[in-house]
């Protein structure tokens, strides 16, 4: 509830799920409204391995985003969309699926929202400081609020004070106690 992506070591398990009944409720809801957020790896186990893009077909990430999945020995987290990841420490050919930016990631979205294609929109998939400095560039928020108080951590946007309105679209809650909302810039 107070704008924390992560805990101050990145960790995320703390956000509660509620019971096995609720936390696939909020699981099965989530995944048909967005299954191409669901990594390749999960794909089939969640029934979406053959679905289609429905909203993005080209994710951003920070590296923070990115270390969980490369950790594992996994360097594409999302072969079924264009994959982008912004660090200046990455190596350049960790995959050739992923594209490592080193530099300007605004300049990268801007290029990326002029691209004229499929139509569908570009997923920013984490991090705080990535959130921060894209802000300009964020047209709309999908928040997913969780009953609980972290106090200190990685900040959904962590960048310069720059107040800028959205407004709320869409809000579902459920009955784990997560409440997703859907905000567009004003």
């Amino acid at each position: 509830m107070d704008g924390r992506i992560a805990g101050p070591g990145g960790e995320f398990d703390f956000f509660p799920q509620g019971d096995e009944r609720q936390a696939a409720a909020y699981t099965t809801w989530t995944t048909a409204l967005h299954p191409e957020t669901v990594p390749t790896a999960l794909r089939a186990a969640v029934g979406v391995a053959d679905a289609p893009n429905r909203r993005f077909d080209t994710v951003v990430m920070g590296l923070g985003a990115y270390r969980p999945a490369l950790d594992t020995g996994i360097t594409s987290p999302y072969a079924h969309l264009r994959q982008y990841v912004v660090s200046t420490t990455l190596e350049p050919d960790v995959d050739p699926a992923v594209t490592v930016v080193p530099g300007d990631p605004l300049a990268l979205v801007r290029e990326l929202k002029d691209e004229t294609g499929s139509g569908l929109d570009v997923w920013l998939c984490g991090g705080g400081r990535l959130a921060g400095a894209l802000l300009p560039e964020i047209d709309e928020l999908l928040l997913k609020t969780y009953p609980v108080v972290a106090g200190s951590g990685i900040p959904m946007v962590d960048g310069a004070f720059d107040p800028t309105a959205f407004d709320v679209a869409e809000r579902t809650a459920f009955p784990n106690g997560v409440t997703l909302t859907r905000l567009t810039r004003r």
